[in-house]
């Protein structure tokens, strides 16, 4: 069987962090793959920053260069124009993916080279991967940490305040106040998701509302506020409730203190007609769960997704607020290329730009038919 090209560059990974520097020869030897592949996969590991490559060498990256120390560009690599930009994400992260693609088409079409850098999912994963884009001389950055819960997000301000090149968040919008507030950023106005969420619900006779949600990012934060402000402000919501969506979804995994209800049973307790899940996953395991227990959606109990990733592939398509993932990416990769074009030494105002969601209408919610008195 052959072996997955992930595993492959995994195993080389392995052996140049074990042994420091490797001939390829020997290497291509070791690992019983050809020498033109052994390259192939040598120069992609290069190019995302994972090691270097010499003359027939292979090095790991090195120990961590503190990032406040690290010019943006050093005697021998490239500078300016010439300059790769920098990419790092999250891993197994399905929401940020289409924000990574429209941040990368952004940037090849303007002509740009890139290195993208996969956090693990670890607290603190993106530093080094930072550390090891700057050492090797990138001219601006485009990040968007995992940050699952504040205490994550406020132990990286003050590095990432301090990494010398043009910085862009996308789909992170930090703390007012805090030292990344002066920071670009480019973010969906997830205030605004769930007012579409919350007033579709509404003008189908819904009165009591229920969110679902994740609570292990800043999305999943922004959206918890937005949905208890909202409800609360609004006088035909009579009843409403913010809970969590699935055991794993809080910021500390499996074992979070928050109580994560029988969905269906406070359905029923309390006579909630309308649901909001976030994210898609959990919305699709969560429809499943009420149907079981005998809740029809949506005769019983309309519900709308949030993120629209894959709402739309349950036996149900579920009603979705749909952030604009791919204009994010574009958006914040066009800022940051504003960014580099301007003279050194100069600056402009802090831009933090919110784009809308919109609300993808389709068979999980329809009006609330109350029954004759």
């Amino acid at each position: 069987m052959r072996e997955p090209v992930g595993l492959r560059r995994k195993r080389i990974l392995a052996v140049v962090h074990a042994r420091g520097a490797v001939k390829v020869s020997s290497l291509a030897a070791e690992l019983d793959v050809s020498a033109v592949t052994l390259r192939r996969d040598v120069e992609e590991l290069a190019r995302t920053g994972m090691l270097r490559r010499g003359h027939g060498v292979v090095r790991p990256m090195g120990d961590a260069v503190p990032v406040t120390a690290v010019p943006a560009a050093r005697s021998g690599q490239p500078a300016g124009d010439e300059a790769p930009v920098a990419l790092v994400v999250p891993e197994r992260h399905s929401y940020l993916h289409e924000t990574l693609h429209g941040a990368r088409t952004a940037l090849e079409e303007a002509g740009r080279r890139i290195t993208l850098h996969i956090a693990p999912q670890a607290a603190g994963a993106e530093r080094p991967q930072v550390e090891r884009a700057l050492a090797a001389g990138v001219s601006g950055l485009l990040i968007a940490p995992r940050w699952r819960s504040s205490a994550g997000e406020e132990a990286d301000h003050g590095w990432l305040a301090e990494v010398g090149v043009p910085t862009v968040l996308m789909e992170r919008r930090p703390r007012p106040g805090s030292v990344l507030h002066a920071l670009d950023s480019v973010c969906s106005d997830h205030w605004y998701g769930i007012h579409l969420a919350v007033d579709h619900l509404v003008s189908l006779g819904h009165r009591r509302i229920v969110l679902a949600a994740r609570n292990d990012s800043p999305t999943a934060r922004s959206i918890r506020a937005a949905f208890a402000d909202i409800a609360a402000a609004r006088p035909e919501v009579e009843d409403w409730a913010v809970v969590l969506s699935s055991p794993d979804a809080g910021p500390g995994g499996p074992g979070t203190p928050e109580e994560v209800p029988d969905i269906a049973a406070l359905l029923r307790e309390r006579g909630m007609t309308g649901a909001v899940l976030h994210g898609d996953e959990e919305a699709l395991m969560l429809v499943q769960r009420m149907t079981e227990n005998g809740i029809r959606v949506p005769q019983d109990c309309s519900v709308v997704a949030y993120d629209d990733v894959v709402a739309a592939l349950g036996s149900t398509a579920l009603t979705a607020v749909a952030p604009p993932r791919t204009e994010i990416g574009r958006t914040a990769a066009q800022l940051l290329m504003h960014r580099l074009a301007q003279p050194p030494g100069t600056t402009g105002p802090v831009r933090r730009t919110e784009l809308l969601p919109r609300l993808e209408v389709r068979g999980s919610t329809q009006v609330l038919h109350r029954p004759a008195k």
